[in-house]
């Protein structure tokens, strides 16, 4: 594709000394942005988490660079490698093997590296099963209000998978995690026992891929699903809607200090505190916790 007929993708900042996070298609190609093709063909080198992964990808667009193999075992390594390389004021981009860079995929701490070292880190978005999802959620995001907790990928370890339990359970925000096939049908199992019956849950399998699947279930129809279920092969995404909140129970911690902060130009964290405690029931420590919060969000303004 010729992209230089696209005057918008020409008039785009391309700064030098920079790493550019590209998100790269996860089983779709046609969702690779013509901006990522714009930016992977004008940086100086590619580093990726698998280069063989990645040479096929970059073949197909007739991308040819430099690559360099940056993976969670290297990453350290790797980034002072990159670092190098943008001192000497270069461009270089990083892709892993599908989906979005630091998305339960490395990349987190050669971000973390590069900004240190004081170079620039641009973003490039692109294909996400957890933006997807959270798409075509439905009932399953209403009660939370568009908010959710993405949690990656499904502990195996058991006290590591009861705390997440317990954590979807009592959460009222939407919660949403990776599964693989090989386990898919003994968590969904944990779920149904674990939730209350009309718990909805929506199960994406392959999604920003070519035969997605999306369905919507409550916890307590899951182990029929499963009986009947065409395939529990690919990858799947679950999203489990949160609890209802209980009348007259406090708000969560974001929503007072949405009070706190009108407050707070008003009066001080002592008199802030008693308005919460006796307005919203709160403790007088968690109430004036909350006050602290908001004057020290007021302070970093």
């Amino acid at each position: 594709m010729d992209l230089s007929s696209f005057d918008f993708l020409q008039q785009q900042d391309l700064p030098a000394g920079a790493l550019y996070m590209v998100a790269t298609p996860i089983g779709n190609l046609g969702d690779i942005t013509l901006r990522a093709l714009h930016v992977l063909n004008a940086v100086d080198g590619i580093a990726c988490e698998d280069t063989r992964h990645s040479a096929a990808l970059l073949q197909q667009f007739g991308i040819h660079k430099k690559c360099l193999a940056l993976h969670e075992h290297n990453e350290m390594g790797g980034a002072q490698t990159v670092i190098q390389h943008l001192a000497q004021n270069e461009r270089w981009a990083y892709i892993s093997d599908a989906g979005t860079p630091g998305v339960s995929d490395p990349g987190a701490r050669l971000v973390d590296e590069v900004q240190k070292a004081g170079f620039r880190v641009v973003p490039i978005p692109g294909a996400s099963a957890v933006s997807s999802a959270v798409s075509i959620g439905g009932a399953v995001m209403l009660n939370s209000e568009g908010r959710f907790q993405f949690v990656g990928f499904w502990p195996n370890k058991t006290k590591e998978r009861d705390a997440l339990i317990h954590d979807i359970r009592s959460s009222t925000k939407t919660s949403i995690f990776f599964e693989s096939p090989h386990h898919i049908k003994e968590t969904l199992l944990v779920l149904a026992n674990a939730l209350e019956p009309d718990r909805q849950i929506v199960v994406g399998r392959e999604l920003t891929k070519k035969f997605e699947q999306i369905i919507s279930v409550r916890a307590s129809a899951i182990p029929q699903w499963l009986e009947t279920a065409s395939s529990l092969k690919g990858e799947f995404i679950i999203l489990v809607a949160g609890r209802l909140a209980n009348a007259g129970e406090a708000p969560e911690h974001a929503s007072l200090l949405l009070w706190a902060n009108a407050l707070s130009p008003y009066l001080g964290s002592k008199e802030i505190a008693a308005v919460l405690a006796q307005a919203l029931g709160l403790s007088k420590k968690e109430a004036y916790q909350i006050a602290l919060d908001a004057k020290a969000s007021d302070d970093e303004k």
